[in-house]
């Protein structure tokens, strides 16, 4: 495979995860208001924490849903944290270096 099939493969997953993310947010905030069965919070948590944090913070923000909820809030901004971290540690060329040995 090459570099740019695996940036596309990565960008689709991406964009698909948050979409299900948010739509996971969309779809618990429909049953708390409607007194349905609920999507549990380490189900929205794991979306997250496997890629769709864009999504489900973008889900909390545009639908309020889940704003004021702790310790939930805090672990989804403790999950958005460590994968920014990740992402700006990738940009070092040695640690780039021993991650993709």
């Amino acid at each position: 495979m090459s570099p740019y099939q695996i940036v596309c493969v990565i960008a689709i997953y991406l964009v698909v995860i948050n979409l299900v993310a948010f739509l996971a947010f969309a779809w618990d905030k429909h049953c708390a208001q409607n007194g349905m069965w609920r999507v549990r919070e380490s189900t929205l948590l794991l979306l997250s924490l496997v890629g769709g944090t864009v999504g489900s913070m973008t889900g909390q923000s545009v639908l309020r849903h889940k704003t004021f909820k702790q310790p939930f809030g805090s672990y989804l901004y403790l999950i958005a944290f460590f994968q920014l971290a990740s992402l700006l540690a990738l940009c070092i060329p040695q640690v780039r270096q021993v991650v993709f040995l």
